[in-house]
């Protein structure tokens, strides 16, 4: 019975770790697209679903105090676009969701920028844009900052079942 405990604490671990710490990976290239394509459309096959992160409360200050025009410099604009938007890659790269197009709206509401700056400037590899191996996933219902201030409990509640787990393996031992 002890071996059964340990082995489900264990693995209740390892989960917790993988989401805590999930690698973005990158930006898809039909993600920055996204929000240039008209999503109001009727075909009930193209019919796409909510986002289940929300973007309205965002700090949107990462991308407009570094992405300014006239001359939008891409180093700046991809740079700040990566920034913000990698913690959320796992749902703006998902095609069947309207989190890009979403997320878009937002940035270029607060930015005002001009249609397709992003498309047309930020390109890296036949993927899309590289995030950062580190960068943890925002998770549905957690306040959206756009930085990584945002996944310090999830963070700290996976090093806290990892503890867990292991303690209560050595204790079964």
């Amino acid at each position: 019975m002890g071996g059964f405990r340990s082995g489900v604490a264990l693995r209740a671990a390892v989960l917790a770790a993988v989401l805590g710490f999930a690698a973005a990976g990158f930006i898809s290239n039909d993600a920055l697209l996204e929000h240039g394509r008209d999503t109001t459309g009727r075909n009930l096959l193209q019919a796409k679903k909510d986002c289940p992160v929300s973007f309205e409360g965002a700090n949107y200050t990462i991308i407009t105090s570094r992405c300014k025009g006239p001359l939008y410099q891409p180093t700046l604009c991809c740079g700040a676009l990566k920034d913000f938007a990698c913690p959320y890659s796992t749902y703006i790269n998902d095609v069947s969701t309207t989190c890009a197009a979403t997320m878009f709206s937002y940035i270029n509401l607060y930015g005002k920028y001009p249609p397709g700056l992003f498309a047309n400037t930020c390109h890296e590899g036949d993927k899309g844009l590289t995030c950062p191996e580190d960068t943890p996933q925002v998770q549905p219902g957690q306040t959206a900052s756009g930085a990584a201030v945002a996944f310090v409990a999830p963070a700290a509640a996976a090093v806290a079942a990892a503890v867990v787990a292991v303690s209560l393996l050595i204790m079964s031992c």
